[in-house]
């Protein structure tokens, strides 16, 4: 049920976008509850004018290394869980993809679970 977008400045090497995607996947699955499968990712590469983002809001010291994390999922987690999974992303980004955690920016949006249709035009998990 999640639905994840990801924005990132291009010139990443091949395939960056989806290591990244992986990481927030199993990340999601760890820490969040999310099932086996349930897998939708949006990949966006940006030029520079295009991902717009503070360098240091909140006195954090962002790079052009800046991922934008967005996860539209159902309402109902933990604030522990929701800190389990900024903090597991955060970390394997960097210990995976040497990704400054100080770069990593992520949105959780949390929706009914009605608002979801997987496909047929059948609201799956409508009660």
């Amino acid at each position: 049920m999640p639905l994840v977008r990801i924005s990132l400045l291009r010139g990443k090497p091949e395939g960056f976008g989806r290591k990244v995607g992986g990481v927030v996947y199993r990340a999601m699955r760890e820490t969040l509850n999310v099932p086996d499968k349930d897998n939708f990712q949006l990949l966006s590469e940006h030029a520079p004018e295009s991902l717009v983002y503070d360098p240091s809001y909140l006195d954090i010291e962002r790079s052009d290394g800046f991922i934008a994390i967005q996860v539209t999922l159902n309402e109902g987690r933990s604030i522990e869980m929701k800190k389990a999974f900024y903090r597991r992303v955060a970390e394997d980004l960097r210990r995976s993809l040497d990704v400054r955690p100080q770069d990593v920016f992520i949105n959780l949006v949390e929706v009914k679970k009605e608002n979801w249709s997987f496909g047929n035009g059948v609201a799956q998990y409508a009660n």
